[in-house]
């Protein structure tokens, strides 16, 4: 069961800090929006893919972690070749699946507590101008990496389940079960930080 998107190494990216990691992937997604030549596109896909493998998350692995955007990005690919050019659908599309890869790859080389400090770091200036509280932003970022996973392996037991009892497996049917649960936790996680005075005030 995935209990975490961080995977263990010490690939060149494993020892980069995480802001100049965050830096190159911002930079990456920019560059990508002024590019529209397929072969490009396709050459930065490739690359990205390889610095996602690169992290040792393994290929079968490192796709199952994304499939459902992958599933999203093949949806909104379908919907785009009915409604704009072929090259340009294609365009789009290889620059949502490299940032996907590339983005992927961030996540996996970096620990939880990594990005919580290095979001709560670069939150300080809007701090002193009053408009968030750094730390507060660094705990909501870890939250949600936290529970990726966790929504994950729900799913899969959830559609585990129903293949089980011989149920259909469908969405609709998982979708009510699935956000209950996922709320019933996330209140007990609030009320937990609450008792610890974890948040700011």
């Amino acid at each position: 069961m995935l209990t975490s998107l961080h995977v263990e190494g010490t690939s060149p990216l494993h020892r980069l800090s995480v802001k100049p990691k965050l830096a190159g992937l911002m930079a990456f997604g920019l560059a990508l929006y002024f590019v529209d030549r397929p072969w490009v596109l396709s050459a930065a896909l490739a690359l990205s893919g390889l610095v996602y493998l690169s992290t040792g998350v393994g290929l079968s692995e490192g796709l199952r972690r994304l499939k459902p955007v992958l599933f999203t990005i093949a949806f909104l690919a379908a919907v785009n070749l009915l409604l704009l050019p072929p090259l340009e659908a294609l365009v789009i599309t290889l620059r949502l699946v490299a940032i996907v890869f590339l983005a992927a790859a961030v996540t996996a080389s970096t620990t939880i507590a990594d990005f919580m400090a290095a979001i709560t770091d670069l939150a300080r200036p809007l701090e002193r101008l009053g408009l968030i509280k750094a730390s507060d932003l660094g705990l909501a970022l870890g939250l949600v990496l936290r529970f990726v996973p966790e929504i994950a392996a729900r799913y899969e037991a959830l559609k585990e389940a129903h293949a089980a009892r011989g149920i259909p497996v469908r969405l609709s049917r998982m979708l009510g079960p699935l956000i209950i649960s996922t709320l019933k936790d996330a209140d007990r996680i609030a009320e937990a930080i609450d008792a610890r005075g974890i948040r700011g005030h």
